[in-house]
């Protein structure tokens, strides 16, 4: 059954988007609200959307030309309210987001096309996985990960893929809304040290 939260969901208009891009700090407060969802229903909406957006429900949001960008990441808000933002992300080879968190936002991704790599720090070093096409991964408060869009040769079940994986995408959710992410980098002792917090409301980082 289709969550009673996605379906109260509105798709930004042309509107939205054009004041979205003259203004990228969000009028949100930078503290998050508490949020009543759950790492699961985020993965549940971004499943479903997932869903959506491969049954077409979103083309009048992609590129006009239907040419994914090739060197910049692209991505589009399919739908937005004061729980919850809802992404479609393309992701460019090399392209990494940078070790970040999402301050007070609890993130979910659901992989639609393509595979993206995570390196995510688990409290002594950076984890490696690869998350293919259907896998899905939740991010609580104070999780710290850098992604990339993995090489276009994944191991598959032990094989290795040769196959072209344009576009890649995932689609993303954040609850509460994003507004600031954290940045960090790894130390020469091997602790993570904050670098930098920024405003945005962009997903996963300047695309």
């Amino acid at each position: 059954m289709r969550s009673p939260v996605l379906t109260s969901l509105v798709p930004a208009s042309a509107r939205d988007n054009a004041a979205a891009a003259a203004n990228p700090i969000p009028d949100r407060p930078i503290a998050a609200l508490p949020t009543r969802l759950r790492p699961a229903d985020l993965l549940r909406l971004t499943d479903e959307t997932g869903e959506d957006v491969l049954a077409g429900r979103y083309d009048h949001l992609l590129p006009d030309d239907g040419r994914w960008p090739l060197v910049d990441r692209w991505a589009a808000r399919l739908a937005a309210d004061d729980e919850v933002d809802i992404w479609l992300i393309s992701w460019t080879p090399e392209k990494s987001t940078k070790l970040h968190d999402h301050a007070g936002s609890l993130g979910a991704l659901t992989v639609l096309s393509g595979a993206l790599a995570e390196y995510r720090w688990n409290g002594s070093e950076l984890r490696h996985r690869i998350l293919a096409a259907g896998d899905q991964a939740a991010f609580p408060i104070g999780w710290v990960h850098d992604v990339v869009r993995a090489s276009d040769r994944v191991a598959v079940a032990g094989r290795s893929d040769p196959r072209p994986r344009d576009p890649t995408l995932s689609v993303p959710a954040y609850s509460p809304p994003l507004t600031a992410m954290s940045y960090y980098e790894v130390t020469g002792h091997g602790n993570l040290r904050r670098t930098h917090t920024v405003l945005t409301d962009q997903p996963e980082g300047d695309l």
